[in-house]
């Protein structure tokens, strides 16, 4: 046996498993954020500030993770030295996970919001446009996870889509609940509590949409940032295939 290219074999081996435990590692962070922002919603609809002090509590833990997988794409970098899809698949791990860590900061502010609702007294409007919302960017972040977990570039684009529509709720939701506070000047800090958990809702959306993106230069190799969707759509679509 060529020990060289029994050696070179091994090498390539480690190599893959340092990057399938990177990208483990990342949607590890995913799964964990995403509960975040879920606990974050079911805390503000149920008025449980229990469950609303274990969302903030968790996010000593996702800040961990971020450094944590920071260093390991580091060390990657460094020894391996990858390109073309390797370095990718590095390059958007980082990235991510810089959104992951994001979405768990938005996700503790709803968190400390719910808390003060529930101490001072429920908002009189905003319920309902919080769950709907809530949940829609709550799907947005899972499919995203989906979409880096299979390398799948038509679900990805399917999330930078959706962003759109949540801009549009976000936004139809506050003209309502600034109608009502000049109807109602009593309610109007209570209500404004609301619209920053609607913010951050709508932030958390955002950044499942970056993650989308990086999915998209993963799988295409073409960075699809700040292009709009009709051009977003026609990179996905392209038929041609990145260096590999």
């Amino acid at each position: 046996m060529d020990m060289n290219t029994d050696l070179n074999q091994h090498i390539s081996q480690q190599f893959n498993n340092e990057l399938e435990e990177l990208r483990n590692h990342l949607l590890a962070m995913g799964g964990a954020v995403e509960k975040q922002v879920s606990d974050a919603i079911e805390s503000l609809i149920q008025a449980d500030s229990d469950l609303a002090l274990s969302v903030r509590a968790k996010d000593d833990d996702v800040n961990f993770m971020e450094v944590s997988i920071d260093e390991e794409a580091a060390r990657i970098l460094a020894r391996r030295q990858p390109a073309a899809s390797d370095l990718r698949l590095v390059i958007a791990c980082t990235k991510a996970s810089t959104d992951l860590e994001r979405i768990g900061d938005e996700a503790a502010k709803i968190a400390r919001f719910s808390m003060e609702l529930a101490e001072h007294g429920e908002a009189p409007r905003g319920y309902i446009e919080a769950r709907h919302i809530g949940n829609h960017v709550r799907r947005m972040v899972q499919d995203a996870l989906n979409a880096f977990a299979r390398f799948d570039a038509d679900m990805a684009l399917a999330v930078a889509q959706e962003d759109k529509a949540v801009d549009r709720e976000y936004r139809s939701a506050m003209r309502e609940l600034v109608t009502y506070m000049m109807e109602d000047p009593r309610a109007i800090s209570r209500v404004l509590n609301i619209m920053w958990v609607l913010r951050s809702m709508e932030r958390i959306g955002d950044h499942a949409r970056n993650i989308a993106e990086y999915v998209i230069y993963l799988v295409k190799g073409t960075d699809v940032r700040h292009i709009g969707l009709k051009r977003m759509k026609k990179e996905v679509f392209d038929t041609g295939f990145p260096e590999s």
